[in-house]
């Protein structure tokens, strides 16, 4: 299962996520549920990197990924990517069952 925790303020501003796991759908390289989730993944941080000033640090391995913003604010731009990321997240979870993919928010 792939466990995405989201980390958000008292504002709702996501300040980070993190994603643990393997959906487990189906076999490597016929999984629909991980090919969509990086493609969203991949999509949004590319997004935040090119159209917006906003710096960050990520960690990429097999079964894990870890963004941060560098500072503690964000633009407009950037929340609104991590908020469509959380969102087709959410979907995904929806359509395919939590028994693939867990979705959820921590305040910090």
């Amino acid at each position: 299962m792939i466990k995405a925790i989201f980390f958000k303020d008292s504002k709702s501003f996501i300040k980070g996520f993190r994603m643990n796991g393997h959906a487990e759908y189906a076999d490597a390289g016929q999984d629909i549920v991980c090919a969509a989730v990086s493609a969203l993944t991949v999509n949004a941080v590319n997004s935040i990197e090119h159209f917006t000033e906003d710096e960050f640090t990520y960690k990429n391995k097999s079964g894990f990924f870890e963004f941060r913003f560098k500072k503690e604010t964000s633009s407009p731009e950037s929340q609104l990517l991590l908020h469509s990321l959380l969102l087709g997240l959410q979907a995904i979870q929806k359509d395919y069952s939590a028994e693939y993919i867990s979705v959820t928010s921590k305040e910090v």
